[in-house]
């Protein structure tokens, strides 16, 4: 199937393939460069198709296995995608952005500040650690925070002003849209809002970019107001999983702030944010079924919060580094029914300010929302 004869659906569905089986590339140094290990998508490739750009895993077990092989660019930067031989569609690699051959006075590398995810999202993690990392009988069992802080390619703390800088060069060099900033969880308190706050105010006094905030759900709901009022345009709060078993198998430390208390900070958040502004990252492959992703799902977008379904990937370097993706089949009883539901409440991720969701380069979730 060529792009010509790529349907809506065909598209979605081999997102959604690609996504779960992973890549092979011919040319590993194409496109922008990728990073093992880390927050975000690691082990991961941006990719041009049919008109989106997604992120699609090339370093994992799965991808090293997978039936896709992606060939050398031509010359027109032209990629055939072969499965089994046979091509089913073709692709692009965005460029390298322009602000990754930049530092800072002091000799830091724009990208060890920021990265860019997708083709136009700049996303950095404000704090390179998490007080649960350090101890596997806490720490999230897919994380890899420290594994790119461990490697050099990143630093520990970025300073609101090394990001009111970078994100500037990222805006006008090469048209960043919107911006994430996560963060490792510092206490247990505010769990990370308040670094949220001080960076997002030093960004948007330079440049008027839309930012998502994530963090855990602070103790206090007055930092939903707090978040908003440094500017803070979204807020991403991040179940990972939807059920008691898996959250305290996968996510012992992370489990501890309970679902009652999520649900409760989603409602207070919305009041703040507003409708489809808020969002959740949900992990599907760890254990949940569908059904059961489904049915919180239905939950959340009742409340105004998106759920945005990512297929699991393994990340390097981590306890789940060899755990099984979730197969094509698996994620094609959550997706369709998600969209569906998501189009049906009218809460899309084209209408976020910034974030995740309005990215949507890890999921094919966008793609079953038309």
């Amino acid at each position: 199937m060529t792009l010509s004869a790529h349907t809506k659906v065909g598209v979605a569905e081999l997102i959604a393939d690609l996504q779960s089986l992973g890549l092979r590339l011919e040319d590993s140094e194409v496109g922008v460069t990728g990073r093992r290990g880390g927050a975000g998508p690691s082990d991961h490739k941006a990719v041009s198709l049919a008109g989106r750009t997604v992120m699609i895993p090339i370093a994992t077990v799965s991808a090293c296995e997978s039936p896709f092989v992606a060939s050398r660019p031509d010359i027109h930067g032209i990629s055939e995608i072969r499965r089994d031989g046979v091509v089913v569609s073709h692709i692009e690699f965005p460029h390298q952005p322009r602000f990754y051959d930049l530092q800072t006075a002091d000799g830091i590398p724009y990208s060890q500040i920021a990265t860019l995810h997708s083709s136009d999202v700049l996303a950095t993690t404000l704090l390179q650690s998490c007080i649960r990392y350090g101890n596997r009988k806490t720490s999230c069992q897919f994380c890899a925070i420290g594994e790119s802080l461990a490697a050099g390619k990143t630093i520990l703390r970025k300073t609101p002003e090394q990001l009111a800088e970078v994100a500037k060069a990222a805006v006008e060099l090469d048209q960043v849209k919107h911006m994430v900033m996560t963060t490792g969880t510092p206490n247990l308190t505010d769990r990370g809002a308040a670094l949220l706050c001080e960076s997002a105010a030093a960004v948007k006094e330079v440049v008027d970019l839309p930012i998502q905030g994530q963090c855990e759900p602070p103790d206090d709901d007055i930092w939903f107001e707090r978040m908003k009022a440094a500017g803070i345009d979204s807020l991403g709060m991040h179940l990972e999983a939807v059920t008691s078993e898996v959250r305290a198998r996968i996510m012992p430390g992370k489990a501890s702030v309970p679902m009652a208390r999520y649900m409760d900070a989603f409602d207070a958040a919305v009041a703040v944010f507003g409708r489809g502004q808020v969002s959740t990252y949900i992990l599907a492959g760890l254990g949940d079924t569908p059904e059961a992703i489904l049915s919180v799902s239905e939950q959340l977008i009742a409340k105004g919060v998106y759920p945005f379904v990512v297929p699991f990937v393994p990340i390097t370097g981590t306890p789940l580094a060899n755990y099984p993706a979730p197969t094509p089949a698996f994620m094609a009883q959550i997706l369709p029914p998600l969209g569906a539901m998501l189009k049906q409440a009218n809460l899309l991720s084209q209408d976020m300010k910034a974030g995740c969701a309005k990215c949507g380069a890890c999921s094919a979730l966008a793609s079953y929302e038309v």
